[in-house]
C-alpha cells in the first residue's frame, strides 16, 4: 500500500495474481490494495465458492463503484441481509427480548424499522436530532474534547497517536452525546469492543464467530445491556441535556407513542457500534497521509476551507470500512458477464470501489480539488447510508483544525511496527509520533 508497510511481518503473502488473492485470510490486511489492482484488472466480480446465502450458492465480491452504488440503492433488488433476517423474526411471532443470541439493536428493531418506510422515520425523529444532520449542535463540545486531549500530551514532544487522540476523541464525542459517564470511558471501549467483535475477529466475508467467541461477546453485551437499563431509569428519573435522555422524551410518530427501555436499549447500541470505530480509523489513517504526502498539512494549514476536501480524500484513499456482505441476489443478476443466482451473498468491497480507475482520476492521488470528491462509498449511499456520516464528518474536520491549531508539524517515530488489527476495518494498532508544537 505505501512504502512504509513491512509486508514481511504478514501472516499472509502480497497476492501477484488472482489464483492469491485473499481478502479474508489472516494478515490479508497488510496487501488489500495489492490485491484491489488485480481484481480491478482481472475479476471487477469475483466469485466465492460455497460462501453464499443459501445453501448450495456462492458469495461474489463486487470491487467496482458503479456496480456497488446500483445495488445499495435497490433494496428491492438486493434485499438487506439484517432484513431478511429480522422478517423471519417477526414473522416467528416470539419475544425478541427472550431468544437467546438476539442483540439489543435486533430486538428494538422489530417495533421501531421493521420496514424502509419505519426506517426512514426511525432516522428523522430518533437519530437525525443527533448524529445526521443535526450533528453540528456537538460542535462546541467536540472541540472541547479535542483541545483537552492535545492538552493531555502537547508538552511532551511525543504521542501514541491512535490510543490519545484518534480513538479517544469518539469515544469522548459519544460518551457526551449519549450522556454517557465520562468517569465510565473504560467500559464504553469495552461494550464497543463487544459490538464491534464479530467485524474484528469473525471470520470469511461474512465475518462468523465460533461458537466460544459468540458466547464470549454476549456475556459483555449483556453486561452492556444491563449497564445502559440503569442508565436509561436515571435519565428518566433526572432529566438532562443528552440523547438518551432526548429518547425517553421523543414521541415516535409511526407508532404514536413514547419508546420503551427496550427501544432505547437498541438505540444505543446502534450509536456505540457506529460512532466510535469509523471515526478512529479515519483520522489514524489520515495522518499518516499527512505525513507521507509532502505539502498538504502546510496547505491545509494555509486555507482551512481544504480541510472537508481532505477529510473525504482520506477516507476514499484509506475506507475505515473496507467491505461489508450486506446484501442478497432476489433473482438471478449478470455484472461483467458472470451469471450470480438467486441467493447468492453480495460483498460490497467499498475500499476497492473508492480505487475504481473508471470512477476517479488518478485514483491513487490525493487532490484537495477533486470534483464530487464525497461520492466516495465509505458510508455507502441511499436510504441505508450511514446514519452517523455527519457526526463522524464534522468530528474529522474538527479534530485537524485542533491540531493545525497547536502543532507545527508532525513525524514519525522511530518505533512504528505499521500493522493493522484482523477482521474487516482499516485499523492500525498503534501510530507512534513526535512532533513540534506551534
Amino acid at each position: 500500500m505505501d512504502k512504509h508497510l513491512n509486508h514481511n511481518t504478514s501472516a499472509m503473502r502480497c497476492p501477484h495474481s488472482l489464483a492469491e488473492v485473499d481478502l479474508f485470510s489472516p494478515g490479508a490486511q497488510e496487501h488489500w490494495y495489492e490485491a484491489y489492482d488485480i481484481l480491478h484488472a482481472e475479476a471487477p466480480v469475483h466469485r466465492i465458492p460455497g460462501e453464499g446465502y443459501v445453501e448450495g450458492t456462492d458469495a461474489f465480491i463486487l470491487s467496482k463503484h458503479e456496480d456497488i452504488a446500483m445495488v445499495v440503492r435497490d433494496e428491492e433488488r438486493f434485499p438487506v441481509v439484517g432484513s431478511i433476517a429480522l422478517k423471519k423474526l417477526i414473522e416467528s411471532g416470539g419475544d425478541p427480548t427472550t431468544i437467546p443470541g438476539i442483540t439489543s439493536v435486533s430486538a428494538s428493531m422489530v417495533t421501531l424499522r421493521p420496514n424502509p418506510e419505519m426506517w426512514r422515520a426511525h432516522r428523522q425523529e430518533l437519530t437525525d436530532p443527533w448524529v445526521g444532520p443535526g450533528a453540528s449542535r456537538n460542535e462546541a463540545m467536540i472541540h472541547r474534547e479535542a483541545n483537552w486531549l492535545v492538552d493531555q500530551w502537547i508538552d511532551s514532544g511525543n504521542v501514541e497517536f491512535v490510543s490519545q487522540y484518534a480513538q479517544a476523541l469518539p469515544q469522548r464525542v459519544m460518551a457526551n452525546i449519549l450522556g454517557w459517564p465520562i468517569s465510565d470511558l473504560t467500559l464504553l471501549k469495552r461494550f464497543g469492543d463487544g459490538c464491534v467483535k464479530p467485524f474484528v475477529y469473525g471470520s470469511r466475508h461474512n465475518n462468523q464467530l465460533t461458537a466460544e467467541e459468540t458466547r464470549s461477546q454476549f456475556e459483555v453485551l449483556d453486561k452492556f445491556k444491563n449497564y445502559t437499563a440503569e442508565l436509561i431509569r436515571q435519565k428518566r428519573a433526572q432529566p438532562q441535556d443528552d440523547m438518551i435522555t432526548f429518547l425517553t422524551q421523543v414521541e415516535y410518530s409511526p407508532l404514536a407513542r413514547r419508546l420503551t427501555d427496550v427501544e432505547i436499549n437498541g438505540i444505543v447500541y446502534a450509536m456505540v457500534i457506529g460512532g466510535l470505530e469509523t471515526t478512529q480509523y479515519a483520522v489514524a489513517e489520515q495522518m499518516q497521509l499527512l505525513i507521507e504526502r509532502e505539502g498538504v498539512w502546510d496547505e491545509l494549514k494555509r486555507d482551512r476551507s481544504k480541510l472537508r476536501a481532505f477529510t473525504e480524500e482520506g477516507m476514499r484513499l484509506r475506507s475505515p470500512t473496507q467491505g461489508l456482505s450486506t446484501r442478497v441476489t432476489s433473482r438471478d443478476e449478470v455484472f461483467h458477464g458472470v451469471k450470480i443466482p438467486k441467493g447468492s451473498w453480495l460483498h460490497l468491497r467499498w475500499a476497492s470501489a473508492n480505487l475504481d480507475p473508471d470512477e476517479w482520476d488518478c485514483p491513487l492521488e490525493l487532490k484537495l480539488d477533486r470534483k464530487a470528491g464525497s461520492r466516495h462509498l465509505t458510508f455507502s449511499q441511499g436510504a441505508r447510508v450511514c446514519p452517523g456520516a455527519s457526526l463522524s464528518r464534522l468530528e474529522q474536520v474538527i479534530a485537524w483544525n485542533t491540531l493545525l491549531d497547536r502543532i507545527k508539524s508532525f513525524a514519525y517515530a522511530p518505533n512504528n511496527p505499521f500493522l493493522h488489527q484482523p477482521g474487516i476495518m482499516l485499523g492500525i494498532l498503534e501510530l507512534n509520533l513526535t512532533f513540534e508544537r506551534a
